[in-house]
């Protein structure tokens, strides 16, 4: 059908709350839109006063920067809105002068964009008026200027284009894969809620599935073109997103000139080019990605002339893979010799557009495949029994039309509609005719175009179909969060089971606080990691935050409590805003074992140290290492080195990193954001590359002429840890323990001795535990000295480490305790209750089932790991008995009905 005709709308620039949108932008470069000063802001130019008018006697050369008549256009929009905006003084006249020049209808391709002298002269010599008469202020060049008003408007066309082209590939793309019968288990992507998932991936995975839901034309095609599509797409997505933003951003900037900058084409050209780049290498690989969906559509035609014919118009009208490649190479050697970057952005635009002619000929190419395979039922009222193929009619065959039709998509079904709809009468697709073909595709690249206003409602109806389907999108998982199947919650339960009988055979005591605290609670206790801290929105006045560590909350109950001595443990989830990882998480378990109270000196740091120990020993997870340092040593190292005492905690946090970085990135960081000299840096480095067995280490730092001899803080520190030590070794736990002085923890209420455990197996999950002394956080909340050591076991890391262990071992992990399944082969549910509730009764763990199958149930009880099973049938039944069998064993015998659970009972307890 005809494309219907717009009346021109108005964008006003400078009124209150308005901006300027790529949209906006492009429809002005069309002539479908004309730009209007708010009169508000007119008012404001014209009362201007602090002018200082410059001579511009001497024009300057001209630098021949020239563009299109449609980007003149839309850089003029930008260059008015950006004097309008403008904190530095501008007058009303050239804005007028501009505002003028949008009406005209020719001569816009005269004006020099090159400079501000240039584009003043050149746009004074198109309104037939001189420079001289006009005049131009200093501030008024360096807003004009440091508009980039060309290269602003080029992204501002590319963004607006480009943007209108991501949901319409998604569309053409599913019902390409509906023609070629792809495997729609290619679009089966699982979201990682700890950061491992691509979200623009799976996005344009989801919506591929919500487009193909319901048809019965898909199959088990698994070929590039179409596996690739999430990940192609979503490139895409990711590109045109991140343009988008800037552009929106830069559009309606203000410009404030200082006093000494220089008159020159602002460096902002470089940066949109840096951010298009990427842009143009996605549409690239989105060409050639749809030049391949569109081969294998043609390769789908039934019929050997038709195919031929079909594929002579593609090829002969279809933007060609090598000419994409030439396009893209003359931007990136555009690039590389530093040329205009305007006409850089140019160039990608052009790209673009070839991108649009060739999703279009992949859309018209489906639309055609769909017409003429008579396998496919069509939606539509026009039979294809006379429609014509090469202008000749082709009769439809009787006996196909029997068989029974394969179904399009709900969403593609749709789709195929909205771009049949898009047609010309003169193209008509309801006749599939291959001498047509081309002014399909001719309608419909014209169809994507911005410029036809019914795209915006193609556009909605696209999104209308993703949306509506929403309920038949697989839901997700936040970021950093994690669901626990069965089997995993069989490994974690077994894991809390060891962990909990540990505290407990140190006499420690449950406790339970709530998961988030006030803010005032938290704040000021982490360092640096506050900024981690995740706020609650306001409710009824209070301030919240959800718990960091259970640590805090810890010192908080003693303190509100009044308790000035406990050893209690505490297993539950903490949230840190944080960029996830793997076995990085931002909502984790801890699980904690702290000492409060009053102790001789590192009787209860050598006992929090020795639970870490069996903790992880009986956790049975392999090799590790405890790496152990006092704050005290370390404060005394760093005021050693010369570092101010008011900077320790901050070096402490970027020391905390060496296991992370390399010292010479810690050195750059202490030396340039902390403001330590470069000398003491070098001095910290020095000490913290010490580390090694402990008694090894102490023997070094207490030998005559050590510096932390002359150190008071630094002596009670090694005394401490040489108690420490020694207790350590007796208990035959030394040996996992090392001497680190790079170890820092970070965190701000250590004061004694802190450690951290660290997995040495193949799993890399980083630290799995950590602890220390924090005497002085009580007080921070009661005022009352209460010390306290304590650590915290990593449980989520853990379980990873667990986890990939089982994969190792190839053991299956049993989700449940089941140890008896009451197999009923038949459907007798009063039986089975009375039969299974006996088992119950009697402390037995049972399920029961209810099918003919004997297999079934054997299958069951395999699957779950459930080593016994009751079987009952009519004969058992008549007799009064009951076969147990031995699943891993394949025995079975027969036991009196009134004696299967005392049978069960000794088996069991043998077992």
């Amino acid at each position: 059908m005809a494309t219907p005709s717009r009346e021109s709308s108005t964008v006003s620039v400078g009124g209150k709350g308005s901006s300027l949108s790529p949209a906006a932008v492009y429809a002005v470069s069309c002539g479908l839109s004309k730009l209007a000063i708010d009169p508000a802001a007119l008012e404001k130019l014209s009362k201007s006063k602090k002018h200082s008018l410059i001579s511009v006697s001497d024009p300057p050369a001209d630098l021949g920067s020239r563009i299109s008549i449609d980007e003149a256009r839309a850089a003029l929009a930008v260059l008015l809105n950006k004097l309008v905006l403008s904190e530095s003084p501008v007058r009303a006249a050239i804005p007028l002068l501009i505002q003028e020049t949008l009406d005209l209808t020719s001569g816009l391709e005269t004006l020099d964009f090159g400079s501000a002298l240039g584009f003043l002269t050149s746009l004074c010599r198109l309104n037939e008026k001189k420079l001289e008469e006009i005049g131009v202020t200093g501030e008024e060049i360096c807003v004009i200027e440091s508009s980039c008003a060309a290269s602003t408007a080029m992204c501002a066309i590319l963004d607006c284009c480009a943007s209108s082209l991501v949901k319409v590939s998604d569309a053409v793309a599913a019902l390409s894969s509906e023609v070629v019968r792809a495997d729609a288990a290619l679009f089966d992507l699982s979201v990682s809620g700890d950061g491992f998932s691509i979200k623009d991936e799976t996005d344009v995975a989801a919506d591929m599935k919500v487009f193909l839901f319901g048809s019965k034309l898909v199959g088990k095609v698994d070929s590039g073109p179409f596996a690739e599509i999430p990940t192609v797409h979503g490139s895409f997505r990711k590109a045109v997103s991140s343009l988008h933003g800037q552009t929106r951003v830069e559009l309606n900037a203000s410009i404030k000139v200082k006093k000494d900058i220089r008159y020159r084409i602002s460096e902002k050209e470089k940066a949109f080019v840096g951010l298009v780049l990427p842009l143009a290498m996605t549409i690239q690989t989105m060409s050639e990605a749809s030049l391949g969906r569109s081969e294998l559509v043609l390769a789908s035609i039934v019929g050997d002339d038709l195919q031929l014919n079909v594929g002579e118009v593609f090829r002969k009208g279809c933007p060609s893979i090598d000419a994409l490649r030439n396009d893209f190479n003359s931007i990136t050697s555009r690039i590389s010799a530093g040329s205009d970057y305007v006409q850089v952005l140019h160039c990608a635009y052009e790209l673009l557009i070839k991108f649009r002619e060739v999703l279009a000929w992949e859309a018209a190419l489906a639309v055609f495949a769909i017409e003429v395979d008579e396998s496919v039922e069509k939606t539509s009222a026009t039979p294809l029994e006379n429609s014509k193929v090469n202008g000749e009619t082709v009769k439809g065959d009787k006996k196909s039309e029997k068989k029974k039709k394969k179904t399009l998509g709900k969403g593609t079904s749709t789709v195929r509609q909205l771009l049949k709809d898009r047609l010309s009468s003169e193209a008509d697709a309801s006749v599939p005719n291959v001498v047509k073909l081309a002014k399909w595709a001719h309608d419909l690249a014209a169809s994507f175009d911005p410029k036809d206003f019914e795209l915006d409602n193609l556009l909605r109806k696209l999104k209308e179909i993703v949306e509506s389907n929403e309920i038949r999108r697989l839901p997700k998982i936040p970021k950093g969060t994690r669901d626990f199947g069965k089997e995993q919650m069989a490994i974690r339960e077994r894991a809390f089971s060891i962990i909990v009988s540990v505290f407990k055979k140190h006499g420690a005591v449950a406790l339970d606080t709530p998961v988030f605290e006030l803010r005032e609670t938290l704040m000021g206790k982490y360092g640096e990691d506050s900024k981690l801290i995740y706020d609650l929105a306001d409710q009824g006045g209070e301030l919240c935050s959800l718990r960091y560590d259970l640590t805090v909350p810890f010192a908080r109950y003693l303190a509100m409590n009044n308790i000035s001595a406990l050893k209690r443990y505490q297993i539950a989830k903490v949230y840190r805003r944080d960029n996830p990882s793997k076995g990085r998480y931002r909502e984790f378990y801890q699980c904690d074992f702290d000492i409060a109270g009053q102790y001789d000196p590192m009787e209860p740091d050598f006992e929090v140290v020795r639970v870490l120990n069996e903790l992880l020993n009986e956790l049975s997870i392999g090799d590790y290492e405890i790496k152990l340092n006092h704050r005290k040593l370390l404060d005394g190292m760093l005021e050693i080195c010369g570092v101010p005492s008011e900077k320790f905690r901050t070096v402490c946090s970027s020391i905390d990193k060496l296991d992370k970085q390399s010292f010479e990135q810690i050195k750059k960081e202490l030396v340039e954001d902390k403001g330590l000299t470069s000398e003491t840096a070098d001095r910290i480095g020095a000490f913290v590359d010490k580390r090694g067995p402990p008694l090894e280490i102490l023997s070094e730092l207490t030998s005559e002429g050590s510096q932390f001899l002359e150190n008071s803080g630094s002596v009670v520190a090694l005394d401490e840890l040489k108690i420490l030590f020694t207790a350590l070794d007796k208990s035959k736990c030394l040996n996992k323990v090392v001497f680190d002085l790079s170890l820092a923890r970070g965190l701000d209420y250590y004061t004694g001795v802190i450690f951290e455990a660290v997995f040495k197996g193949t799993t890399q999950v980083g630290s799995i535990a950590a602890g220390g002394r924090y005497d002085n956080l009580v007080g921070m909340f009661s005022g009352k000295l209460v010390p306290a050591v304590g650590v915290s076991l990593g449980i989520e890391r853990v379980f990873t480490i667990m986890e990939q262990l089982e994969k190792d071992r190839n053991q299956v992990i049993r989700a449940t305790e089941t140890q008896v399944l009451v197999a009923i082969l038949g459907k007798d549910l009063t039986l089975a209750a009375e039969l299974v509730s006996e088992l119950w009764d009697a402390k037995i763990k049972a399920e029961f089932g209810l099918t003919k199958r004997v297999m079934n149930h054997i299958t069951r009880a395999k699957q779950s790991g459930i080593p016994w099973m009751v079987i009952v049938g009519e004969s058992e039944l008549k007799e009064g008995v009951v076969k147990l069998k031995n699943i891993e064993a394949n025995k079975e015998e027969v036991i009196q009905r009134d004696r299967i659970v005392e049978e069960l009972q000794k088996r069991l307890s043998i077992s």
